[in-house]
């Protein structure tokens, strides 16, 4: 190799010893410039495959994607679409559902108002009525005993025995126009609802009891410390009516036993009032509230089968539910809550 300004036989070596050397460098620079136009074509060629496949993935690539974005937004809008479908028909099942429900409630306090309207029209008959009757029946009374004082030398016993009869009628019936004049005073008047102690309440009403006929042996077991949030005067009527029913029939018990008292039932407290006495079947439970309704003869107890209907007819204006348990000959269980 001949370099301009050197040797003719100057050592490789000095390309790296002597960079500056001038002409040397520039021929050396010369040859590897021949060298590289030298290389293999198919060097080359294999070279431009290379680029050429591996754009051509790249390609191939960027289509699978677009495609595959296209599928998936495809499948997006159709999914989006089916579930603006589900959510309109959802809307409009609700909208359904809320006209029928105002519906309903519409027909609901219509029939209420109707039912309500019907009841006060009702009990207003029923003090009217009963109010009117008051006369008359004084008279058929007065008259009666006028027969029998002025006139019962002339009677024969039968004949009294019939102006007995209506005398005893008369009186039942004031009896029943009491209780209907009271059911309705029930049902119009106002609550006012304060904290009422139940325990002395029926303390109370069990003294009275005692002292009505102290003759009789009857232990009362009142649990004390009940107290609830109602009106005084209408709670009063519901235990008198309770108390006094448990006494009535238990005339005919030797052991005669009234409880009152408060137990739990689903989280919930319950009053119950409860006697050892006359009982009466279950199968007959439904007729036990209804006014003038009766499970006993007259003759065995007295009274005009409206007293239940009055206890119910105020635990319900308080919010509250009553019902009975009974067997025949074991006694009976009011329970109630306010």
């Amino acid at each position: 190799m001949k370099c301009h300004g050197n040797r003719e036989d100057a050592p490789l070596g000095l390309q790296a010893l002597y960079p500056g050397l001038g002409g040397f460098n520039e021929k050396a620079g010369e040859i590897r410039a021949i060298e590289s136009i030298r290389a293999p074509l198919e060097e080359q060629y294999f070279l431009l495959y290379i680029v050429f496949a591996s754009s051509f993935a790249g390609l191939l690539a960027l289509a699978g994607l677009l495609f595959f974005n296209a599928r998936l937004r495809g499948m997006v809008r159709t999914r989006t679409h089916e579930l603006e479908q589900e959510v309109a028909e959802r809307r409009r099942a609700e909208e359904e559902v809320r006209q029928t429900n105002e519906e309903l409630e519409n027909r609901v306090e219509e029939r209420t108002a109707r039912i309500a309207a019907a009841n006060k029209e009702l009990d207003s008959f029923a003090y009217s009525v009963s109010h009117d009757l008051r006369a008359p029946l004084r008279g058929i009374d007065g008259f009666s005993l006028a027969l029998l004082e002025d006139y019962g030398a002339q009677l024969d016993d039968t004949a009294k025995g019939y102006l007995g009869r209506v005398r005893a009628g008369c009186l039942r019936m004031g009896e029943l126009i009491d209780d209907m004049l009271q059911l309705s005073r029930l049902s119009r008047g106002e609550i006012h609802r304060q904290e009422v102690d139940l325990s002395g309440m029926a303390e109370e009403i069990a003294e009275e009891l005692r002292r009505g006929a102290p003759a009789r042996r009857v232990a009362f077991e009142i649990t004390p410390g009940i107290r609830v949030f109602g009106d005084a005067i209408l709670l009063r009527a519901v235990l008198d009516n309770l108390l006094g029913n448990a006494w009535k029939f238990t005339a005919k018990t030797e052991e005669a036993r009234i409880t009152f008292g408060r137990e739990e039932e689903s989280g919930k407290d319950l009053l119950f009032v409860r006697d050892n006495g006359a009982g009466f079947d279950m199968a007959y439970a439904d007729k036990l509230f209804g006014a003038f309704q009766r499970l006993h003869s007259f003759q065995e107890f007295a009274g005009t089968g409206i007293g239940l209907a009055t206890v119910q007819r105020i635990i319900h204006r308080h919010g509250g539910a009553i019902r009975a348990e009974g067997e025949v000959g074991q006694g009976a269980t009011f329970y109630f809550s306010v």
